[in-house]
């Protein structure tokens, strides 16, 4: 069969296979990503063919593959056809789910080969083994594995067709000449049961896709034409969902507006095991931050920020510190998300750093507020996670070295660790002993800049709680943060298991 003519869509191929098992073949289907092709694959379905009349192998789009930065190296369409030409394979579809659960259930194989790597069900990190068995199993497919020799296409292009740096590697090498992928994969598991109590801005963060048309005939001005819109949670709604990934125990208390609330939306958009507490601005909207982008590159043109950031009225300021002061000793970990648009009030700061068990801090500056919102407001921070252009203007600092205004500012605070992120240079990490770890930056795929902190805020925060290495927490937030830089905006929150794939391609 010509190579062209075994390239099929989903439907078409479940109509095909239909037709197969009325004449009695049987049929075999193998899934993966199949990256690079090489001889374990080969091996792999060649056996798999033996054990059927017609082999069929589907492959993982390419918005499914989380394999790391760079990944995949070659586009669903060369993967499929490099699958194509090998004359054993009758058939090759590009997958429309993220599993193969969904496609064993259109596709209805007699059976199902998979590597003999997939045999260990404790390397099952994120169930989809497990479900793809019980898929199989409702259909009346058997599960069968091959046996030969292993390769990983992951380590073969970490070795050979990276995209990062040297010097990352190198990074790379000397970490996993100290610790190890199940040292990571523990400090993620131990996150599961800590109380967490989240404090923050609410911002809703608008995104108006737009196509520049040129300047205006009558004004100087330039003319934009709509294309769509996005509306994600922001603030501290995403650091509350990135976290929720993580723990099973979320409580969150922010400010909503009394006009344009937006609460239906809010709801919906906060992960199951979050239990919010809102407090309500009189006369006021809840934040929102719209921005207007360039729909192609995806390059921000302006933003309008609809907002009352003046705070909370004394009384209720009050109602809110008496919540706190009750909920707080239940939890392990405080986390203050303060953007500084009026949710955190001096009298709410001096509570929080009074009471908290273990708190983290992250202030950030913003157009509404740059110049008079800065850490300093806290008296008191056990951690403390901030970026380079907002710790040097803390302390007036335009450049040199960071790690005296570090050390200045964490004894101020009586910080037991503080991070500085700082962006494609990575992160810079500093504790209590005086000591400090500079941890280099992953992502190569940036796409949104937009929530990067958050995400590397809210799973440093966790870690730094248990008391996690400095060099594997500023690892862990700067994977987080590569992963976040992925996503448009707050789509998706980055969650454990992302995370785990992701450490683990790194450490092949």
């Amino acid at each position: 069969m010509p190579n062209k003519n075994k390239l099929k869509d989903m439907k078409s191929l479940a109509n095909l296979l239909s037709k197969h098992r009325n004449e009695n073949k049987k049929i075999v289907l193998s899934h993966g990503i199949f990256d690079l092709l090489h001889i374990g694959h080969i091996r792999h379905l060649e056996q798999a063919r033996k054990m059927g009349d017609i082999l069929v192998v589907t492959l993982t789009p390419d918005q499914y593959v989380d394999r790391g930065p760079g990944r995949p190296v070659f586009t669903q369409t060369l993967r499929a056809e490099a699958i194509a030409s090998l004359n054993y394979v009758d058939y090759v579809a590009i997958n429309l789910w993220s599993t193969a659960e969904e496609t064993l259930r259109q596709l209805k194989p007699n059976i199902y080969a998979r590597g003999s790597e997939y045999r260990d069900f404790l390397l099952d990190t994120d169930g989809k083994i497990a479900a793809e068995e019980k898929a199989a199993r409702e259909i009346g497919t058997k599960l069968e594995f091959t046996e030969d020799i292993a390769f990983s296409s992951t380590s073969l292009i970490n070795r050979y067709l990276s995209i990062l740096p040297v010097e990352i590697h190198e990074y790379i090498r000397i970490f996993k000449q100290r610790y190890n992928v199940q040292n990571i994969y523990q400090i993620l598991e131990n996150m599961v049961d800590l109380k967490v109590l989240i404090i923050g801005d609410t911002i809703i963060d608008e995104y108006q896709y737009c196509e520049a048309m040129g300047k205006s005939s009558k004004d100087p001005v330039l003319a934009l034409k709509y294309q769509s819109h996005d509306l994600f949670a922001g603030g501290v709604l995403a650091v509350a969902n990135h976290v929720a990934n993580f723990t099973n125990n979320v409580h969150l208390v922010t400010i909503l507006g009394e006009v344009n609330s937006h609460e239906s939306f809010i709801r919906s958009q906060l992960s199951h095991n979050i239990t919010p507490y809102f407090m309500t601005k009189d006369n006021a909207p809840t934040l929102i931050k719209r921005r207007f982008i360039d729909g192609y590159s995806l390059n921000k043109l302006f933003e309008v920020y609809i907002m009352d950031d003046s705070g909370l009225s004394q009384e209720k300021d009050r109602e809110l510190c008496d919540w706190l002061q009750n909920k707080m000793p239940e939890c392990d970990l405080v986390i203050s998300a303060d953007f500084g648009h009026g949710t955190i009030s001096p009298y709410v700061v001096r509570v929080l750093a009074e009471d908290s068990r273990f708190l983290a801090v992250n202030t950030q500056a913003n157009a509404g507020n740059r110049g008079f919102h800065t850490v300093s407001r806290y008296p008191r921070a056990d951690y403390i996670c901030i970026a380079e252009h907002e710790i040097r203007l803390e302390k007036r600092v335009f450049e040199g070295d960071l790690r005296p205004v570090m050390i200045d500012i964490a004894e101020q605070l009586n910080s037991k660790r503080m991070v500085v992120t700082r962006g494609r240079r990575g992160a810079v990490v500093w504790n209590a002993r005086g000591e400090f770890v500079e941890v280099p930056a992953f992502a190569q795929n940036i796409v949104d800049r937009v929530g990067a902190g958050d995400a590397f805020f809210a799973v440093t925060s966790l870690a730094a709680c248990q008391g996690a290495p400095d060099e594997i927490l500023g690892f862990i937030g700067n994977v987080a943060g590569a992963l976040a830089v992925e996503i448009v905006g707050n789509k998706k929150s980055v969650d454990k298991n992302n995370i785990k794939k992701y450490v683990a391609n790194l450490m092949k």
